[in-house]
């Protein structure tokens, strides 16, 4: 888990063939994404998302969080510049019949907008329509795992209304988060690279700080469990790796090496029919645009 499960990528290990971020991609979408249902679903019910909802997704990816508010009625826009690959996935998802080619694509084209661009590129982005606001990809696991947020908010927030709820989302204390011992590993590994950002806890305002910085005005916020569940530490090692939080390490050792670390720090959460499961709590705030 980006959470992603935030997309760091180290800018001098050189781009990863398209082939790679395409199967990560996958990877994200078929395994890790769907940890964070609990998350999305209790912002949604908490927010009563529903016919009246006009929501803006930042970061959205392969789009599962605009997947359930469209199927409770809401009007979705996703903007991702970041990866093109999971933005495909999620045209796939919410587009299926606009990516085909069929008429029948119609009205979902008129209740779904995914752009690979910035927020201004979001069509009518002159007008303020929107009345929430998301950014599902939590933070509070990586040193300046924020950093680019404030931005990000200060260029969607003009395409919001005055009242607009703006949900950010976070990593819960490390003793709530048996994940955080499995991300150390990424930090051990990339020592070498004094540049790679290290793991840190959460701390308890890390999402009140983003928000105070963008301007808005806190409103609450709830915690969500959200377990890490995978079929065999195949599913959980592929799951974990598409997040992008260990490509810092691959660049300072290799993939093998990560690998048979990442085996061996799940170790602990292997139960006797093989499946993995890592017990995580995850925080979300809600603020408004003034």
């Amino acid at each position: 888990m980006t959470p992603t499960l935030v997309r760091q990528h180290m800018s001098h290990a050189g781009p990863a063939p398209r082939a790679d971020l395409c199967a990560r991609a996958r990877d994200w979408s078929e395994i890790q994404e769907r940890m964070l249902v609990p998350l999305y679903e209790a912002v949604h019910e908490r927010l009563e998302v529903g016919p009246a909802t006009r929501l803006l997704g930042l970061r959205c990816g392969s789009g599962l969080a605009l997947l359930l508010a469209a199927g409770r009625g809401a009007a979705v826009t996703g903007v991702d510049a970041a990866s093109p690959e999971r933005l495909a996935l999620a045209r796939a998802r919410l587009l299926p019949d606009a990516a085909s080619g069929s008429s029948s694509g119609t009205r979902a084209r008129a209740a779904v907008e995914l752009v690979a661009g910035p927020p201004a590129d979001v069509s009518g982005a002159e007008t303020a329509a929107y009345s929430l606001v998301t950014v599902f990809e939590p933070i509070g696991c990586l040193a300046g795992d924020s950093e680019g947020l404030g931005e990000l908010l200060e260029d969607a927030l003009p395409l919001a209304v005055r009242g607009a709820a703006v949900v950010l989302a976070g990593w819960g204390p490390p003793e709530r988060c048996a994940t955080s011992s499995v991300l150390r590993v990424a930090t051990k590994l990339a020592d070498p690279l004094r540049s790679a950002r290290s793991w840190r806890p959460a701390r308890r305002d890390d999402l009140e700080e983003v928000a105070q910085r963008a301007g808005l005005k806190p409103d609450g916020s709830g915690r969500v469990a959200c377990p890490f569940g995978y079929a065999d530490v195949e599913s959980a090692l592929r799951g974990l790796l598409s997040t992008g939080l260990f490509d810092a390490a691959i660049a300072a050792t290799d993939a093998k090496q990560v690998d048979k670390e990442l085996t061996e720090a799940l170790h602990p959460y292997r139960r006797p029919d093989g499946t993995v499961w890592m017990p995580n709590v995850f925080r979300y705030l809600v603020a408004r645009v003034p």
